[in-house]
């Protein structure tokens, strides 16, 4: 029995010292990923305000502006509905006015 316990003994000693020994290259090599990285974040971090500085930044029209082509949009459809305009160029108009 003594040489059982000895040798589930020793089993556990060198199991501890195997799992210390790989948890400490683990995180070694976790930070030596780490270190790698960070340039590469850093830079994109950069990339990201940069583009941010150039990207133009969204006007929503102005609501007089709006009002004016709501405003087209209704009589364009008046129009159509009277036959005045055929279904070419009510679309051709409504294009116009939304496009400028």
């Amino acid at each position: 029995m003594p040489g059982l316990l000895r040798g589930v003994a020793r089993t556990a000693v060198i199991a501890g010292t195997a799992t210390a020994v790989s948890n400490r290259v683990s995180r070694r090599q976790a930070n030596r990923w780490a270190a790698q990285d960070q340039p590469a974040y850093e830079a994109q971090s950069y990339e990201q305000q940069a583009y941010e500085q150039q990207a133009p930044a969204y006007q929503a029209p102005a609501p007089a502006d709006m009002d004016a082509k709501l405003e087209q949009l209704r009589q364009l459809g008046e129009l159509k509905s009277q036959g005045v305009l055929s279904e070419e160029e009510f679309f051709a108009q409504k294009q116009r006015i939304l496009g400028s």
